[in-house]
């Protein structure tokens, strides 16, 4: 997928280069150009969402096999116990997504005071603390504590990079810089989708508990390369 699609980049660059030697004048040339010179602070806002939505797509497929194996001491999806748990689960992403309406309201005071660079480092570190606490939490019901950091991060991942973005965009540009931006929300999905079932078959051995881990390492990591912007 990945080689699929570093060829169609290619192969679309050669006719935009094609087409500026025509001297042809198209939003689709003036896209690819963008591409090419991308704003500083979007360069190393998109390694930010890498990680970060690298992290969330290990737990939104993991969660439920990861804490079944885990806790419940079963890989048998017809099993009652997985099943529980797969429910338990729908419990825990919902319980996070309901307290990204506490943190709303506090992250609007908390990025005045810190900037917001910070502010997502914070939240980045407590959605990674959160996921990694998944392999230390054997009772479910401490698991809402992890969703506690899971869901400041969401609420932060849903605004501040958005926010930090557009004081460093061209007015003029605003909607095509934001629209190649989602790529790089798209691009660690389909990365993460195609090398997590490898990292987790042959490298943790089956347990997908250990692919949450690391999830909550990239989420970390993301915080941490945060710190390379700087807010104007």
């Amino acid at each position: 997928m990945l080689t699929l699609g570093l060829t169609v980049y290619g192969l679309l660059q050669l006719l935009a280069g094609q087409m500026q030697a025509a001297k042809s004048n198209s939003g689709f040339l003036e896209v690819m150009d963008d591409l090419n010179f991308l704003p500083v602070t979007m360069k190393k806002l998109a390694i930010v969402q890498f990680f970060t939505w690298f992290a969330l797509f290990s737990m939104w497929i993991y969660a439920t096999p990861a804490l079944a194996q885990h806790i419940a001491g079963t890989i048998d999806t017809s099993s009652k116990e997985y099943n529980d748990m797969g429910n338990w689960v729908g419990i825990l992403f919902g319980t996070y997504n309901g307290y990204v309406i506490l943190f709303a309201l506090m992250l609007p005071p908390l990025a005045r005071k810190l900037g917001r660079p910070m502010t997502h480092m914070l939240a980045l570190f407590a959605g990674g603390l959160g996921l990694i606490s998944f392999y230390f939490f054997k009772n479910p019901d401490w698991l809402l504590l992890s969703m506690v950091g899971v869901g400041f991060a969401w609420c932060s991942i849903l605004a501040m990079p958005y926010a930090m973005l557009t004081q460093a965009l061209p007015a003029r540009k605003m909607g095509v810089f934001m629209g190649i931006f989602n790529f790089f929300i798209v691009i660690p999905q389909i990365l993460a989708a195609s090398l997590l079932g490898i990292f987790t078959k042959y490298f943790f051995n089956g347990e997908a508990i250990y692919t949450i881990v690391l999830g909550g390492v990239a989420m970390i990591v993301a915080g941490l390369l945060t710190l390379r912007i700087k807010e104007k």
